[in-house]
Order: structure tokens, then sequence, then C-alpha cells
């Protein structure tokens, strides 16, 4: 079964670009798509997200990791989220 991941970002962003290297690591193994979402093309992302990005966002509303995203928080939420 395939699942959606929606991953809010913006552009020239470091910790962006880490937490999309961790979630394409995770991407096959707990089978999911990952979609891209820049909070600029947004005002009201823009500001939900600003400080909080990079921000993983599964299906069901509920964050999987934000900020400093890390692999272990992300496989934590991730079997937590899937398995139920």
């Amino acid at each position: 079964m395939n699942r959606n991941l929606t991953f809010y970002t913006k552009k020239d962003c470091p910790l962006c670009e880490e937490g999309l290297v961790l979630l394409e690591m995770l991407k096959d193994e707990y089978s999911f798509e990952i979609n891209e979402v820049d909070i600029y093309k947004d005002d009201v992302l823009l500001e939900k997200y600003q400080i909080r990005i990079p921000v993983v966002e599964a299906e069901n509303g509920a964050v999987v990791d934000e900020g400093r995203l890390s692999l272990y928080t992300l496989e934590k939420n991730l079997n937590t989220i899937f398995t139920t």
C-alpha cells in the first residue's frame, strides 16, 4: 500500500534539503510518496509553517517531524502512523 507524506519546504533551505535526504532514505522501507509543498506559494501555509519548516505531515494530518528532522523521530512516528 502506497501512502503520501506532505513535505512543507521552501527554496534555499538547508534544513529542508537535509530532511528530504532522510525521507528519501525511508521512502522504500515505509512505502510512501513525498508531496513537496513550497510554503511561499500559499500565504496561509507561509503563516502557519514559516518558522517550523521543514514539516512532514501524514495523510491524517499528524505531524511526523519538523524543524531539524531526525531519522530516529521519523522512523518512530512512521511506525506508529503506518501500523495503526
